[in-house]
């Protein structure tokens, strides 16, 4: 079985620097234009199915990829547990310092991440780990699915949270960054075992790229 784990693409969220857990926010134009560079670099990839987080920006990321796909179209089916990290009553808040709309510090939630309590109605990255997992576990544990290539559609924190268990180094929740828009992991499960073959690599000038997440 071989994964390709996708960040959605650019949002206008994502460039006005606010929190968009579980935002419905869509991709904006370079987020489209991202997705469509990513969706051709993977275009011979055969996959056999995609499973996406229901929220749009998410979707359309797997949408595109699927339509720039060689291979004839393929489902694409959505679950909840592939959705982002909740924020509560933070979501859509600014975090830049321009327009800091937040009522203490965030920036715990990036530099000590396991200890972060969401005190403001949402969810901590434990939570994350647990749902994204129980995803990741039903997934790859059936049979049906061993020798199929799949795609898989979600967010920064959700990636991060279900991948922890596979990194070399789990304790650093980020590793030591937010994936970029439109990244794409690549895990390997052989015989129960779970293998990153590449990590948040991206198909597009870097300069590209914008995302205040995590930042200093």
């Amino acid at each position: 079985m071989i994964l390709y784990i996708v960040r959605h693409g650019e949002t206008r969220l994502n460039v006005e620097g606010r929190l968009q857990g579980r935002v419905d926010e869509p991709l904006n134009e370079k987020g489209l234009e991202l997705t469509e560079i990513t969706g051709r670099a993977l275009r011979d990839i055969p996959f056999d199915f995609a499973v996406s987080s229901p929220l749009s920006r998410a979707y359309q990321t797997a949408q595109v990829i699927v339509r720039e796909n060689a291979k004839e179209e393929i489902p694409i089916r959505t679950d909840d547990r592939l959705a982002e990290f909740d924020w509560g009553r933070w979501d859509e808040l600014c975090i830049l310092p321009s327009c800091y709309e937040l009522p203490v510090d965030y920036k715990p939630f990036f530099r000590d991440p396991f200890s972060f309590e969401n005190q403001y109605g949402g969810e901590t990255v434990r939570d994350v780990i647990r749902r994204t997992g129980n995803f990741y576990r039903e997934l790859t544990a059936d049979p049906e699915n061993e020798n199929k290539t799949i795609l898989i559609a979600t967010h920064g924190c959700a990636m991060r949270a279900m991948l922890n268990p596979f990194y070399p180094n789990p304790d650093n929740f980020w590793q030591s960054r937010t994936p970029p828009n439109c990244c794409v992991s690549i895990v390997e499960v052989k015989e129960g075992r779970s293998t990153i073959l590449e990590s948040d690599r991206i198909y597009y000038d870097p300069a590209l790229s914008q995302d205040p997440y995590g930042d200093d």
